[in-house]
């Protein structure tokens, strides 16, 4: 069974029992009498409020004294718990540990990042080539600013998906006709003048295919 230590709403605080210091922060309740944490031989611990799980866990399980902190809900009419009463020396090797995790965390973010990025280039590059193999007759800068602009991580893009991924011809033909659209065309005028979409898609749709079929020939 977990020792309860109380923290009471501060125009509640009382005065202990036995040495009558307070209004008291901390107080235990020993037949129904207020304690404080000095009587209660409790007073060499220090207060760690809830919110960090980890450091929490390893806190408690590092002390060899320990007491749940609670306090009273009047909303809810319940006592719920506000955090523990620790060792200091448990304490601070519990915020040791998390600083390590977090050091190590940050690391692998670094390198995932990194290997991330590498994988991303040599795709981008992978894609500019198919791009190219597709429509020998793309300006190569456009063909790498394709591949860039659809492939881009977290965008959501034809580029990304994996199909595309796959280097399946349909998917990459998809995201040279959605650059060409917004490129070369004026769609986004035709979008931002009030045109609806499909209206705006069909008004521009042969001179999609008009680009599309001049890349396609051999230079």
């Amino acid at each position: 069974m977990d020792l309860v230590v109380i923290e009471p709403e501060p125009h509640k605080r009382r005065h202990c029992a036995e040495c009558r210091q307070g209004p008291l922060r901390f107080h235990i309740l020993e037949f129904n009498a207020v304690i404080c944490l000095d009587c209660a031989d409790l007073a060499h611990l220090v207060y760690l409020p809830r919110g960090n799980a980890a450091l929490t866990r390893r806190a408690r399980e590092a002390s060899s004294l320990w007491a749940v902190v609670i306090r009273h809900n009047k909303r809810r009419k319940r006592y719920e718990r506000q955090g523990l009463l620790v060792e200091e020396t448990a304490l601070a090797h519990a915020e040791s540990s998390c600083l390590a995790d977090a050091d190590a965390r940050a690391r692998r973010r670094t390198r995932d990042a990194t290997r991330r990025a590498a994988e991303d280039v040599r795709f981008t590059a992978t894609l500019t080539t198919k791009i190219l193999h597709l429509f020998p007759s793309c300006p190569p800068h456009r063909a790498q600013a394709i591949a860039t602009h659809t492939s881009q991580r977290g965008s959501g893009r034809v580029g990304r998906s994996a199909a595309a991924r796959a280097l399946d011809e349909a998917a990459i033909t998809a995201a040279v006709r959605a650059a060409i659209r917004h490129e070369d065309t004026p769609y986004d005028a035709l979008l931002m003048s009030g045109v609806p979409r499909w209206k705006a898609r069909a008004r521009v749709a042969r001179a999609i295919e008009t680009i599309l079929t001049t890349w396609q020939l051999e230079p």
